[in-house]
């Protein structure tokens, strides 16, 4: 496996800005004029990608009421699995012109297959990448399907163990992939992110490592990419207020630019180890702490205290030294606010 990887071009991993991907699943509201300014909002917002779901309510559940069918607590409770994927599915009639708009916008676009079928489909649309959804990362079948493709895959974590993430890295094949750390509660708890599991992902497995975020917010993401994240996913709605399945939990686009900027500037601010001076501290040792004469000092006059100190600027001696010169006498007369050299102290036991 390799700390880097590309899609469409853009390489992720470690020295690269973090990899946005803008998350629309069902926040279209079943309209296809939804869909599409969404993908304009995630390219004016500075997303990388934008990213949908493939699948219908047929190919990823049945038509059931029975024991486990039904969902229980949460955002969803009391709906059926088929009712809520009937609601939040993107049709596949609409993903040619998804595609086709959003390379227009010069943005790239791809999406989670849940299926053989969907990843058919997502093959004659050219999608630079495959999404393995959290739920899905135990379906080894779809995930060798997919790596067959030769394209990368961005693996999801969220309720795997870390046998079930080997499994699933090593049904990949040693195609390009990323591991998104990721908590499959909407909304996530903040005290449930762990974070820390982002780093151990990377070099546990020697791939890009990230985070698919449902926390509320934009801290989550921020702090994820202080410790190294290389990928971060949210989802987009264009308002909240006019809801949607996964609203709860997505950021509207001012609050997704904002995120976008705040993880660049994170990404930025986090350097290299370094103890040398950066240009924007030009100048500034001149006004560090140094030894000045603050009185009068006649030639021969002791110094004291009284008249040297350690004030601000810093073209004298390093305050260090202040007790090396207490009790020294001057080699001369020494005037206030003179900064303090060697040569104006006489020889030790001198006069």
């Amino acid at each position: 496996m390799t700390p880097e990887i590309a899609i469409a071009g853009r390489a992720i991993g470690p020295g690269h800005p973090p990899y946005v991907i803008a998350e629309l699943s069902g926040n279209h509201g079943g309209e296809l004029r939804r869909a599409l300014a969404l993908i304009e909002a995630a390219k004016t917002a500075g997303a990388d990608a934008v990213k949908l779901q493939t699948y219908t309510a047929d190919t990823i559940t049945l038509d059931h009421d029975g024991p486990g069918f039904r969902l229980e607590g949460g955002l969803w409770a009391g709906r059926t699995l088929h009712d809520l994927y009937r609601e939040a599915h993107t049709p596949w009639d609409w993903h040619p012109a998804l595609f086709a708009h959003a390379r227009s916008l010069g943005l790239t676009i791809f999406s989670s297959p849940f299926d053989a079928t969907a990843v058919d489909l997502l093959e004659r649309l050219d999608a630079p990448a495959f999404k393995i959804a959290s739920y899905e990362i135990v379906d080894l079948p779809l995930i060798r399907r997919a790596a067959r493709s030769g394209r990368p895959l961005i693996v999801s974590t969220g309720l795997a163990t870390l046998g079930e993430i080997a499994e699933a890295v090593e049904a990949a094949g040693g195609v390009p992939l990323a591991l998104l750390h990721c908590v499959s509660g909407y909304p996530t708890p903040v005290e449930d992110c762990n974070l820390r599991t982002i780093a151990h992902l990377g070099a546990a497995f020697g791939v890009p490592a990230g985070l698919s975020d449902h926390t509320q917010g934009v801290a989550v993401p921020v702090a994820a990419t202080a410790l190294g994240a290389a990928v971060i996913e949210k989802h987009l709605v264009l308002s909240r207020a006019d809801g949607g399945v996964d609203s709860a939990f997505s950021l509207e686009p001012a609050e997704f630019k904002a995120m976008v900027e705040a993880v660049r500037t994170a990404h930025a601010a986090l350097g290299r180890v370094n103890y040398a001076l950066e240009p924007s501290e030009a100048g500034g040792r001149d006004y560090r702490r140094s030894l000045y004469v603050v009185a009068d000092v006649a030639a021969g006059e002791a110094l004291t205290p009284a008249n040297v100190r350690s004030i601000r600027p810093g073209f004298g001696l390093p305050p260090k030294h202040l007790p090396a010169v207490l009790g020294r006498r001057a080699a001369r007369a020494l005037r206030r606010g003179e900064p303090l050299r060697w040569d104006m102290l006489a020889p030790e036991g001198g006069a």
